[in-house]
């Protein structure tokens, strides 16, 4: 669940269902590799296989390196810049210096998650891409020895007020701890969100993507969840949202982008569309832009032992009222690359 923090909320909401007693509908989706449907405000008691995608697992680069999928075409001439966006190659020695360029990074307690966990700057930390000594990466780590208080989770937040536009990150997605004994379910993510003012606000926004490699929230295998949210109430738990579970293998290097259009949202995986959602979920207020990785509400397993999972962030980009393809949005990346900017952000 969501708490304030800094101007914006705390975290992504802790599920993409509703509690019971909700309305449920599906409508038909198509994407590569599978067929499935797409629930709205259900609970996650009610979802199954036959309403996620399930694909097969496609090919990713090995772990720790950055294999661009830009084509070679978009590198060798120049490209030209979206008028209002924002950068960040994540070229940062210390989180310290992450608050110069407009972010926060987390601390204290609060959700989602584990109830008691807290939230550690120090688990927000960058390294050489081992592929290439010229780049960095962000990488996120959460921690847990089976208890809320031995719990360690971590956020990084923009708050930009961002809304129509193209969403778009470089991220490594792990199915592993890189420590312990694995079958924890872990959240690793890349979203954006509103904060919630009162139960039920109308006004309130938010868009996930979320990985879940040890399944969770009624699937028990890798799973991606899509969800675009209306509103919710903490307490009881009642959500409303529409949500797309594609049950696939997403370890590796994958490129995210949200397509916040005019009246739909659109999802894309390495350049697949996979969910569209719109109506009454379409974001109506701006939102702050977020990278978190969490562990579900007694999704731990029965452990004391230390278990450590992390993924890492290349890089994030926005560009405001553009609507860009994938390919367009590396192009972009590249030229700002090439042109030595480590970030930028012009929409004001």
């Amino acid at each position: 669940m969501l708490l304030a923090a800094c101007g914006g909320s705390d975290g992504n909401s802790d599920t993409p269902g509703s509690s019971s007693g909700s309305t449920s509908s599906a409508s038909s989706v198509t994407a590569p590799g599978g067929e499935g449907s797409t629930s709205s405000a259900t609970s996650h008691s009610s979802l199954n296989a036959s309403s996620a995608f399930s694909e097969p697992a496609s090919s990713s680069s090995s772990s720790g390196g950055t294999e661009s999928s830009l084509s070679s075409a978009a590198a060798s001439s120049a490209t030209s810049i979206s008028r209002h966006i924002l950068f960040d190659d994540f070229s940062y020695s210390s989180s310290n210096q992450m608050p110069t360029n407009g972010w926060y990074v987390r601390s204290g307690g609060g959700g989602p998650g584990v109830s008691g966990a807290s939230w550690s700057r120090d688990y927000v930390t960058f390294l050489a891409d081992p592929t290439d000594s010229s780049n960095r990466l962000m990488r996120m780590r959460a921690s847990t020895e089976g208890s809320g208080a031995t719990t360690i989770q971590s956020q990084v937040t923009h708050n930009g007020n961002y809304l129509r536009g193209t969403y778009a990150a470089r991220m490594y997605f792990y199915n592993d701890p890189v420590s312990g004994t694995d079958g924890d379910q872990i959240v690793e993510t890349f979203y954006t969100i509103t904060p919630l003012n009162f139960s039920m606000d109308p006004d309130y926004s938010e868009i996930d993507f979320e990985y879940l490699a040890n399944g969770g929230w009624g699937q028990s295998k890798p799973t991606m969840f899509l969800t675009t949210w209306e509103t919710y109430q903490p307490d009881p738990w009642l959500a409303d949202n529409i949500h797309t579970p594609i049950v696939a293998d997403h370890a590796g290097w994958r490129t995210l982008v949200i397509q916040v259009d005019e009246d739909e949202v659109r999802y894309y995986i390495d350049g697949a569309l996979r969910a569209t959602h719109g109506g009454k979920y379409y974001p109506e207020t701006p939102m702050s832009i977020n990278f978190n990785i969490w562990f579900i509400e007694e999704g731990l397993i029965n452990s004391t032992s230390q278990r450590v999972y992390q993924q890492d962030v290349d890089w994030v980009y926005f560009a405001d009222q553009d609507i860009l393809d994938t390919r367009e949005v590396e192009a972009q990346v590249e030229q700002l690359r090439q042109d030595g900017v480590s970030f930028r952000s012009d929409r004001d």
